[in-house]
C-alpha cells in the first residue's frame, strides 16, 4: 500500500512540475521575434506603433500571431500558444 502512496505521490509531483513552468516571454521574443521586431515595425518600445495594437488587448494579438499576419507566419517560430503568449505580453510590457 505504500508503494501504491509513493507512485501516485511521484506522479502528482511530476505533472505539478510541468505545469508550474511557464513560458519565458522575454526568452521567446529574443529567439522567435526579436529578429523582426527589432528591425521592421511596430518595433518593440514603439509606444505609438504600439499604441492601437494595446488598445486590441493581449488575447487579440495572441490569436493573431497564432493564425500569422501579413508577413508574419503562425506563431512565428515560437514552439507552442503559451510561447506566444508569453512573448506577447513581454512584447507589450516594454511597449506601454
Amino acid at each position: 500500500m505504500k508503494r501504491v502512496y509513493f507512485v501516485a505521490g511521484a506522479v502528482a509531483a511530476l505533472l505539478v512540475a510541468g505545469q508550474v513552468a511557464a513560458a519565458d516571454g522575454k526568452a521567446v521574443y529574443e529567439k522567435s521575434c526579436n529578429g523582426c521586431h527589432a528591425a521592421m515595425k511596430p518595433k518593440i518600445g514603439d509606444k505609438e506603433a504600439w499604441a492601437p495594437l494595446i488598445k486590441k488587448g493581449a488575447d487579440a494579438l495572441t490569436a493573431s500571431v497564432i493564425k500569422g499576419k501579413g508577413i508574419m507566419p503562425p506563431k512565428g517560430t515560437a514552439a507552442s500558444d503559451a510561447d506566444v503568449k508569453a512573448a506577447v505580453e513581454y512584447i507589450l510590457s516594454k511597449s506601454k
